[in-house]
């Protein structure tokens, strides 16, 4: 087990890597740059701004300096707004993460009753309607069911107002993001939970006079919810480093929100800085979830 998690933190180590040079080099080989946009800015103090953020060198030479930084533990400051870049994830990263995990859990608690009610109803009319309804979800990006929630709530029934920041407001992008990976769990809850209960051990169960009830929710589900352990962790991570389009649509202030501004923006060391930061969240996330996935099934081998 230890050699695992030595080989997996030097294997996200040099992913973490990898993509931190791709988006580097892909960012700055893109025309134009953060201060183009700037009216009132002459061509001399474009060039002064640029050598004050060392934008004027080679970019395999900024990429250096900025790699020195980082790992000291210094993510600059935001080319745009000058604020230093660890205050602005100290303010905007709690609001993605309270947004995150209350989608993944509304998604895991609707994805696996769905899935296990499609099962155990196989073929019948809750089975047929469920298979419908996580097929149209699955038809649908979060961003298309955040603007329909959006105007259906805030501009039809005027239930929330398109400016609030309130619970109400903060309930409808939980929805939207909850709805694609909810779709998932529940079809991966469903093909597992048929496959579980027509295992031998299901039928010795029953044959030993055990009540449904246990052969169910004890013997069946608990192996039937192995393949969504697998998926759970990727998820979560999925869905904090993908709620920028969803942020941005509902005006949270979150750090999606926060990336799709810098893009715009062109702002460099915010671009960096968020891809790294949500880079390192999805190998954690992967890391944690072989090593549950090896407390729930014993019998797998992590070489």
């Amino acid at each position: 087990m230890s050699k695992y998690i030595v080989k997996r933190i030097l294997l996200a180590i040099l992913t973490v890597f990898i993509i931190s040079v791709i988006t580097f080099f892909a960012m700055n080989a893109i025309p134009g740059g953060p201060f183009n946009k700037e009216k009132a800015s002459s061509p001399a103090v474009i060039a002064a701004l640029e050598a004050r953020y060392n934008l004027d060198k080679p970019v395999t030479t900024q990429y250096v300096m900025y790699m020195k930084n980082l790992l000291k533990g210094d993510f600059g400051v935001s080319l745009k707004s000058g604020r230093d870049i660890a205050a602005i994830f100290a303010a905007s990263f709690p609001i993605s993460a309270k947004l995150g995990l209350a989608a993944a859990i509304l998604a895991i608690i609707l994805g696996i009753i769905l899935g296990s009610t499609a099962a155990l109803m196989r073929n019948k009319w809750p089975d047929r309607l469920i298979v419908f309804f996580i097929t149209l979800i699955t038809a649908m990006p979060s961003f298309v069911v955040a603007t329909l929630l959006l105007y259906f709530f805030c501009m039809k029934l005027g239930i929330v107002s398109a400016f609030s920041a309130g619970e109400n407001m903060f309930a409808l992008p939980v929805i939207a993001l909850s709805m694609s990976p909810m779709a998932y769990i529940t079809r991966l809850t469903k093909t597992s939970m048929l496959d579980a209960l027509g295992q031998d051990y299901i039928r010795t169960a029953k044959a030993k006079g055990v009540s449904q009830l246990k052969v169910i929710f004890v013997h069946g589900l608990r192996n039937a919810l192995i393949p969504v352990i697998t998926y759970v962790g990727p998820m979560i991570a999925g869905i904090l480093t993908g709620s920028m389009v969803v942020e941005s649509i509902f005006n949270i202030g979150g750090l999606g929100a926060k990336f799709v501004s810098a893009i715009n923006d062109r702002d460099y060391t915010l671009i960096m800085a968020t891809t790294i930061f949500l880079a390192v969240i999805m190998v954690i996330a992967n890391l944690i979830t072989d090593i549950v996935y090896k407390f729930v099934d014993p019998r797998i081998k992590l070489d």
